[in-house]
C-alpha cells in the first residue's frame, strides 16, 4: 500500500498540473468564500481569515491585530455572558474609570481608581460564562481549534464534523458583527507578559526581532506582530473597538471550508448567516516601499545565556515571481542533511550544530534566508567564509542534473502529499488568495516544473549578492 502510494505521488508529480477542484465566489459584501469538496472523511476544516495584520497597524499602535485576536475569544452579545443588559453597564462602568486614569498624573489617585477598575470587573466576572466559544467548538466534536496573528492577518480555525459545519457559520457571522471586548486591559496584561517572555527575555526572540527590524528598513514587515512594549501597554479598549468595527467585516475576510461538503446547500448557508452584513471599510493601500540598500548590513548581539547564532538574509520580490521558483530549488541544493551547506557546516568542519536555508515567499517582498546555530568554539568567520562559497557555487555552476532532480522530485512529492491534509489544503487556500490568489498555490509544482539549471544560476546571481545582504550575529558563552 505504502508503495502504491509513493507510485501515486510521482504520477501526480509528473504531471506537474494539479487537479484540486476549488469553488470560489464574493458575496456582494465582499466576503471572500473558497469550498474544496473532499469526500476522503466526514470531517470539514473551516477557515476565517481576516485581511489585518501588522502591516496595517499604524505608529503607536502596534500589536493592536494580535490583542484583538485574544479578545475575540472573550465572546459576544450573545456568547460567553448570562446577561447583555447588565453586561453593557459593567462595559461603559470599566470604559469611564479607564478614562480617569488616562488622565490621573498623582500615583496615590491612580491606584485608587485602579482599585475601583478591578473591584467593578470582578463583579462583571460573575455573570461570564467562561470560554462558551471555545467550549460550543468541543461539544461539537471541534478538533485544531485555533487562533494566530500575522503580519498579513488573523486567522480562526477548527475541522468539525461535517454535520456541524453550521455552527461555524453562527459562531463566527456572531463574532464577525457582535464582539464584546471584554477584560480588556486584563487580557493586555497578558499579551504583554506573552510578549516579555517571548522576546524581551529571549536572547533569540530579540535577536530576531531586531534582524527583522534591520532588514526591512520602511516596509511595515519591520513592526513585531505582538506589537513594541510601549504600544502595547497604551493601547485602549476604544482604539481597538474602532478597528475591529471597520475592518473586521466580510470587505476583509475570506472564509474556506475543505472537507466533506455540497457545494450549493453550503454556499445557501454561508450567504444566510454572512450575506446581511455591512462590508465594512477596506484598508488604505499599502504604498510604503523600502529604499535600495544602502550597502551591506551587519549588526552582532552578545548575550551570555544565548546560542551562537549566524543568520544571512536577502530580500527577494514578492510571491508570484518567477525567480521565487528558482530560489526553491537553491533552498533544496543547500538545505537538508544532505545540502551543500549541512555536509561543509556540520559534517565536515564540525562548525555547526545545524544549518537551515530557507525561501519564504510573501506579500509585497519575500525573503531568503541563512540561519546557522554555531558550535560553542566556532569561528563565526569560517563558517560565514563557507556560506559565501556555496552561494558563489549556484551563482558560477549549473546544479548538476541528479542533484536538480532530486530536488524537484523532494519538492513534488511533499506538494501532492500536503493535498491530501484538509487543514493543511484549508489554511494554503487562504493564506495563497491572501497573497493575490488561491490559484498561485496550486501552480507551483506546475512553475517549479518548469525551472532549469540556467534559471537557478540566474536567481542566485540577482539574490546572493553582499552588497543587499543582512548579516546577524549572536554569541553566547563562546570559549567557556
Amino acid at each position: 500500500m505504502r508503495l502504491f502510494s509513493l507510485i501515486f505521488c510521482f504520477l501526480v508529480a509528473s504531471s506537474f498540473a494539479i487537479n484540486l477542484p476549488v469553488h470560489k465566489e464574493v458575496l456582494e459584501n465582499g466576503l471572500t468564500i473558497l469550498i474544496h469538496p473532499n469526500k476522503q472523511a466526514p470531517t470539514v476544516s473551516c477557515r476565517l481569515f481576516y485581511v489585518t495584520g501588522s502591516v496595517h497597524e499604524v505608529p503607536g499602535k502596534s500589536g493592536l491585530a494580535h490583542l484583538l485576536e485574544h479578545e475575540l475569544f472573550k465572546g459576544t452579545k450573545k456568547v460567553g455572558i448570562l446577561d447583555s443588559v447588565l453586561d453593557a453597564r459593567f462595559m461603559q462602568q470599566q470604559d469611564s474609570l479607564q478614562q480617569l486614569i488616562r488622565e490621573e498624573k498623582d500615583s496615590i489617585q491612580l491606584k485608587n481608581l485602579w482599585a475601583k477598575h478591578d473591584s467593578v470587573l470582578n463583579e462583571h466576572r460573575k455573570i461570564f460564562v467562561k470560554d462558551e466559544l471555545w467550549g460550543a467548538y468541543q461539544a461539537a466534536g471541534g478538533t485544531g481549534l485555533n487562533a494566530f496573528t500575522s503580519d498579513l492577518m488573523t486567522a480562526y480555525i477548527v475541522t468539525l464534523p461535517k454535520n456541524k459545519v453550521e455552527l461555524f457559520l453562527w459562531l463566527e457571522a456572531d463574532r464577525m458583527q457582535n464582539a464584546v471586548l471584554r477584560e480588556f486591559y486584563a487580557e493586555r496584561n497578558v499579551v504583554r507578559e506573552e510578549r516579555r517572555m517571548r522576546y524581551d527575555d529571549r536572547p533569540t526572540g530579540r535577536y530576531y526581532e531586531t534582524f527583522n527590524s534591520i532588514l526591512y528598513e520602511a516596509f511595515p514587515y519591520r513592526v513585531p506582530t505582538i506589537g513594541w512594549p510601549s504600544d502595547i501597554e497604551n493601547l485602549t479598549r476604544e482604539q481597538a473597538e474602532e478597528h475591529y468595527k471597520k475592518y473586521y467585516k466580510p470587505r476583509n475576510a475570506i472564509l474556506v471550508l475543505a472537507g466533506d461538503v455540497e457545494i450549493p446547500t453550503i454556499t445557501e448557508k454561508i450567504k444566510e448567516y454572512f450575506g446581511n452584513i455591512p462590508s465594512g471599510d477596506a484598508f488604505p493601500p499599502i504604498t510604503i516601499r523600502d529604499p535600495e540598500p544602502a550597502g551591506e548590513k551587519r549588526f552582532t548581539v552578545t548575550r551570555k545565556d544565548a546560542p551562537n547564532l549566524m543568520t544571512i538574509a536577502f530580500k527577494t520580490p514578492e510571491v508570484g515571481h518567477p525567480r521565487l521558483y528558482a530560489l526553491d530549488i537553491a533552498e533544496g541544493v543547500l538545505n537538508g542533511r544532505s545540502g551543500r551547506l549541512y555536509k561543509r557546516l556540520v559534517e565536515e568542519k564540525k562548525l555547526a550544530v545545524s544549518v537551515r536555508a530557507a525561501n519564504s515567499p510573501n506579500k509585497y517582498v519575500s525573503e531568503f534566508s541563512i540561519s546557522v546555530q554555531l558550535q560553542k568554539d566556532a569561528n563565526p568567520e569560517e563558517a560565514e567564509k563557507i556560506i559565501w562559497e556555496e552561494l558563489e557555487k549556484l551563482k558560477n555552476e549549473p546544479v548538476s542534473e541528479r542533484e536538480f532532480q532530486k530536488v524537484k522530485n523532494n519538492s513534488y512529492a511533499s506538494i501532492v502529499r500536503s493535498l491530501r491534509d484538509m487543514e493543511n489544503v484549508a489554511t494554503m487556500l487562504a493564506w495563497y488568495e491572501i497573497f493575490g490568489d488561491y490559484k498561485i498555490f496550486l501552480s507551483w509544482a506546475e512553475k517549479l516544473d518548469s525551472v532549469s539549471a540556467s534559471d537557478v544560476q540566474n536567481a542566485a546571481k540577482e539574490t546572493f549578492r553582499k552588497e543587499i545582504s543582512v548579516h546577524g550575529l549572536l554569541l553566547g558563552n563562546q570559549g567557556e
